[in-house]
C-alpha cells in the first residue's frame, strides 16, 4: 500500500522551530522527487520546498534561509526543518512524492500553528 505519513506538526511560538517528517511506504523512495507543500485557510496549496533524487533543493522565497529540506533514502523519509517560524507559516503541511509520468502521491497533512 502506497502511503506518505507526516508527523512533527504542532503549536509553536513565533521564532521557534519544528521538524516535520514524512515516512514513505509502498514506493521505491529513491526515484521520487520529494516535496513539502502547505495550505493556509482560504489560500491555495503552495510549494514550500522540494528535493530531487540527486539531492538538489529549491525553496519558496518566503522560507529561504529559514527552512531546510533533506532526505534519508535508507529510511524512506523526507524532513523539513523549520526555524525562525512566523505566524504566516501557519498552515497544513503536506508531503508529496513525484516522478515523471506518474500521479503525485500526497500525505494526509500535519497542522503547523505559529502563535505571535
Amino acid at each position: 500500500q502506497v502511503q506518505l505519513v507526516e508527523s512533527g506538526g504542532g503549536l509553536v511560538q513565533a521564532g521557534g522551530s519544528l521538524r516535520l517528517s514524512c515516512a514513505a511506504s509502498g514506493i521505491f523512495f529513491g526515484i521520487y522527487t520529494m516535496g513539502w507543500y502547505r495550505q493556509a485557510p482560504g489560500k491555495q496549496r503552495e510549494l514550500v520546498a522540494r528535493i530531487t533524487t540527486g539531492g538538489d533543493t529549491n525553496y519558496a522565497d518566503s522560507v529561504k534561509g529559514r527552512f531546510t529540506i533533506s532526505r534519508d533514502n535508507a529510511k524512506n523519509t523526507v524532513y523539513l526543518q523549520m526555524n525562525a517560524l512566523k505566524p504566516e507559516d501557519t498552515a497544513v503541511y503536506y508531503c508529496n512524492a513525484d516522478r515523471p509520468s506518474r500521479s503525485s502521491i500526497w500525505g494526509q497533512g500535519t497542522q503547523v500553528t505559529v502563535s505571535s
